[in-house]
């Protein structure tokens, strides 16, 4: 067991084989075993979705109420390094790939149940998947174009003078809260498309 969650990969896998185990066990008790179809690969489409947006918004968060407000707090300020050398640049590899992977699964789940046209031109029916659609590509936009390239600079993971580092912090912050604030009416939206016909 200690082999498992030495590792957080290793702990996802086993993650998954419990889930086909589980699925396999349920199938064959109730007799309704899983079959693998459009219904089938769409499910798994929303729950890998589901999956990267937890991923993505959990270190939104994480970052807005935990690791940003705790920063100046941590004294000796040598202490802080061990956080802007080793943890954000990981915080930040994982949250930006959750990004990304959260709209690709989202977009290919609206293509795969034939709303995805009609959701970004955001018709009657599919209005509120359409702006949380547009709200998650705002914030990924945000992620990969303003957050990231100011954070490199910010955490040293570029060249950048004392001035470009100083300046980089704004952006990275307000674009960082942006998103935090566009989270809370983007998983409304999602939510709140479940509850209407599609």
């Amino acid at each position: 067991m200690g082999a498992i969650f030495t590792s957080p990969g290793r702990t996802v896998t086993a993650g998954v084989v419990l889930l086909i185990v589980i699925v396999i066990v349920v199938g064959l008790l109730t007799g309704q075993m899983t079959k693998i179809d459009h219904n089938w690969a769409t499910f798994v489409m929303r729950w890998l979705h589901v999956l990267s947006g937890v991923l993505w918004i959990g270190l939104l968060w994480y970052l807005n109420f935990v690791q940003v407000p705790t920063m100046p707090t941590i004294q000796p300020v040598e202490s802080r390094v061990a956080i802007t050398k080793y943890i954000a640049p990981n915080v930040l590899f994982y949250f930006r790939y959750a990004a990304l992977a959260t709209v690709i699964t989202g977009l290919l789940l609206a293509w795969m149940q034939g709303y995805i046209v009609s959701a970004l031109t955001l018709q009657k029916g599919v209005v509120m998947i359409g702006v949380g659609m547009w709200m998650g590509l705002i914030m990924a936009f945000n992620v990969w174009f303003i957050i990231w390239p100011n954070q490199q600079k910010i955490l040293g993971l570029v060249e950048a003078t004392a001035e470009q580092k100083a300046a980089a912090a704004k952006p990275a912050l307000y674009a960082s809260r942006f998103n935090t604030m566009f989270s809370i009416g983007m998983l409304y939206c999602m939510v709140a498309q479940q509850n209407a016909p599609v």
